[in-house]
């Protein structure tokens, strides 16, 4: 059975840096792409980062520049770099991963097959 598993959320001021991680298990995910979305009290989903098997990288406009995705295709892992945070990026933030897909970049949350339980970022003025 797959596991998506967030951690290293948690309670900073403005400014501050947090650091996301998604541990796997059950299958590996090396070919498949991997993302970060969240989501805030009242908003959908957004996408904050993906990133292909090759490590090519999208990123929202509202954190480029800030956010940095990386992942591990030997332990199928998924990280998220987050500097410069903002009071706007407090959401749940959950790891994603469309495992339909081998090549290319996904975007839509509705095609990413596998969730992990989400991980509370807040950020204080």
């Amino acid at each position: 059975q797959v596991h998506l598993v967030e951690s290293g959320g948690g309670l900073v001021q403005a400014g501050g840096s947090l650091r996301l991680s998604c541990a796997t298990s059950g299958r590996t995910f090396s070919l498949n792409p991997m993302a970060w979305f969240r989501q805030a009290p009242g908003k959908e989903r957004e996408l904050v980062a993906t990133s292909n098997r090759d490590g090519i990288t999208y990123y929202s406009d509202s954190v480029k520049g800030r956010f940095t995705i990386s992942r591990d295709n030997v332990k199928s892992t998924v990280h998220l770099q987050m500097n410069s945070l903002k009071p706007e990026d407090t959401a749940v933030y959950y790891c994603a991963i469309d495992s339909r897909t081998n090549y290319g970049m996904t975007y839509v949350a509705s095609e990413y097959n596998y969730w992990g339980q989400g991980t509370q970022v807040t950020v204080s003025t």
